[in-house]
């Protein structure tokens, strides 16, 4: 019997989080793994499809952006010192529709 493949996910990156990425040296292949992670639910869950995932041997935190499960966004990139969290407006803000 043939084996049900698993879904296909794609993340993107916004030129914001991908020129933080980059100078925090976090390479697109630990952002796969850490999508995989976020879909096994190993990832704060901040509802409305927004969710916080620790990085780079937890020194950094992402927000990432879920939709329908098979588009994965990172929004947004911040260093654990330098900020402890995210707030409500920042949250609102993340889920809020683009037009």
């Amino acid at each position: 019997m043939p084996q049900a493949t698993p879904p296909v996910a794609r993340a993107f990156k916004t030129a914001q989080f991908s020129k933080a990425a980059k100078k925090a040296a976090i390479a697109d292949e630990d952002l796969c793994e850490a999508i995989q992670q976020v879909m096994r639910g190993q990832a704060e869950d901040l509802g409305g499809g927004v969710f916080k995932k620790r990085l780079n041997k937890n020194l950094h935190r992402a927000i990432i952006l879920a939709k329908g499960g098979k588009h994965w966004i990172y929004e947004y990139l911040f260093a654990k010192k330098d900020r402890d969290n995210i707030k409500d407006d920042g949250k609102r803000a993340a889920t809020a529709p683009v037009v």
